[in-house]
């Protein structure tokens, strides 16, 4: 299967660092998971993460940002529920 995961961010907050590192961070947990990871910028203070067509994350309405561990929860809960993300993952 083919996973597409968006980061879309605000250009004139100066999030392109904040999404990167989140990229970052996802393209090293998910390696092999992933075959494509876009960022877009855009204005109007957005930021959302998507996988697969599905919003995971929208700054205004899960108000702020996600700590790493919860955006990549919910990045596995898309893409593979069954996979352990170590000792960042949720507690049973």
């Amino acid at each position: 299967m083919t996973n597409k995961v968006a980061i879309h961010y605000c250009t004139g907050c100066r999030w392109l660092l904040r999404s990167a590192w989140m990229a970052q961070e996802l393209l090293t947990t998910f390696e092999g998971d992933i075959s494509e990871l876009s960022l877009h910028p855009g204005s109007g203070g957005i930021f959302e993460v998507w996988v697969n067509d599905q919003r995971v994350w929208s700054r205004k309405e899960d108000g702020g940002f996600p700590e790493i561990t919860q955006l990549k929860q919910r990045v596995r809960d898309q893409i593979d529920p069954e996979k352990s993300l170590g000792h960042s993952d949720r507690k049973a």
